[in-house]
């Protein structure tokens, strides 16, 4: 019964829907809408009582913790209406964006001594134009340092000391510098949650760390030992949000990258912010699995609920930035750091993904960007995979990156490479041959643009 009310429901929102587009195209919309308001309120307050209570792979779980932008009722209720196309029986399908073929570079920190000088981020900007690159994403957020200067860094006391080497606004540099050129930049938030446990905002609020149940702070990672902020605090909810839209309302962005650090190991969560609101909520203490399924879900469904905030504060302040994100394979990130991606990208939180596959074997990497979930994404936004391109005491040969990189494009999907100095620098081959090699696999320019 309840699902015969629930379609029923969609059912009347769709045929409203359909009266007034053809409404509107004899200019009578304005006039009905304002007439039939009462009446739309009433049927979307009805359908969402029925929803309620309905099981949905997207539904959101309460929380107390998230702040809406403001939106007046109408902006919330009528695009629901006015779209039934995107509607089916138990699940809001993902918008369709134009399908772009992304052709990018993260510039890590280990690029900075190439961008503290307006020459060496032009020469970077200009190669990379050259060979036919589209996108660039600098990190802005790594080791519990921003790499722009920040008012909401300095104000939870940490220090700053990225600047150019005449004292500029390195990103404010490289923008202008790609922009000229026809590239667009996503700042990359490359640590989200992650914070080595000896830095200044780690010590300076111990109490937005979380822990694991045997009360330790930190685990391992590729950075080494780290400590991780909790997701659930909204303290350091705000305090991730406004690093954000300081970047959103003060730069010419393109858009934000968020990395698989925007997550948590699914060890953590044993803090007391976090064990007294789960306890609230079920009214059962966290089991002492980690694993267990029940727990994991409520914990990756709050951060699918900051996510949703933080996209809406985005768009709030720019609407047309693209909404990046760069997990890891949606197995590892769902189950061991309570990343739900595939969730974001169905409830239209992602505008842009670039997963990341880093290893040698090219059959274990075709079998992960062939997988389901990437199947389903790419038909909706533009996707990606992120490739090793090597490291200072790793390189990678160029046969093994364009192997990986025409597996990509085989598939239909984009590339972004780690890191930009690795492109060529770190490599057994020649500058002039690994050039050659990139040149090879991208002979055309791939424009892309905004949302």
């Amino acid at each position: 019964m309840t699902k015969q009310f629930h379609n029923q429901s969609l059912q009347v929102s769709a045929r409203l829907a359909n009266l007034f587009r053809k409404l509107s195209e004899i200019g009578s919309l304005k006039r009905l809408l304002k007439r039939s308001l009462p009446l739309v309120f009433a049927i979307s307050f009805a359908t969402v009582l029925l929803l309620d209570n309905l099981p949905s792979v997207a539904q959101f779980p309460p929380s107390a913790t998230i702040v809406q932008p403001e939106l007046s009722l109408p902006e919330i209720l009528l695009p629901e209406i006015l779209q039934p196309d995107i509607i089916q029986p138990e699940i809001l399908q993902p918008r369709k964006l134009p399908r772009q073929e992304i052709r990018g570079v993260w510039m890590s920190t280990n690029d900075f001594n190439i961008l503290k000088t307006r020459s060496g981020a032009k020469d970077a900007v200009t190669k990379l134009r050259q060979l036919n690159f589209n996108t660039i994403y600098p990190v802005v957020w790594n080791s519990g340092y921003t790499k722009f200067p920040s008012y909401t860094a300095k104000r939870a006391g940490i220090p700053f000391f990225f600047k150019g080497a005449d004292g500029h606004d390195v990103l404010a540099d490289l923008i202008e510098q790609s922009h000229r050129q026809g590239l667009l930049v996503l700042p990359w938030f490359e640590f989200g949650f992650m914070v080595p446990e000896t830095s200044e905002l780690a010590l300076n609020h111990p109490e937005w760390l979380t822990q694991k149940r045997d009360g330790s702070l930190t685990s391992n990672s590729a950075a080494g030992e780290v400590a991780w902020l909790n997701p659930f605090h909204p303290q350091v909810q705000q305090f991730i949000q406004n690093l954000v839209l300081e970047v959103v309302s003060q730069y010419d962005v393109d858009g934000i990258q968020f990395d698989d650090h925007m997550s948590l190991p699914r060890d953590f969560g044993y803090d007391k912010y976090t064990v007294a609101l789960y306890t609230q909520e079920t009214e059962n203490p966290p089991p002492a699995n980690s694993a267990d399924e029940a727990w994991v879900k409520w914990r990756a469904d709050k951060i699918t609920m900051f996510m949703s905030q933080l996209n809406q504060a985005i768009k709030a302040r720019k609407p047309y930035a693209i909404f990046s994100v760069s997990p890891n394979y949606y197995d590892h990130a769902y189950k061991l750091q309570l990343q739900d991606w595939l969730n974001w990208v169905r409830l239209s939180i992602v505008d842009e993904l670039v997963m990341q596959v880093y290893g040698n074997d090219l059959a274990r990497f075709t079998s992960k960007i062939n997988r389901p979930e990437i199947i389903e994404t790419k038909q909706y936004i533009p996707t990606g995979i992120g490739i090793m391109a090597g490291l200072r005491n790793r390189p990678v040969s160029m046969q093994q990156i364009q192997s990986q990189v025409r597996a990509a494009q085989e598939y239909g999907l984009g590339v972004t490479f780690f890191y930009y100095e690795s492109l060529w620098n770190y490599a057994q081959e020649s500058v002039e041959l690994r050039q050659a090699g990139f040149k090879d696999l991208f002979p055309r320019f791939a424009r892309r643009s905004r949302i």
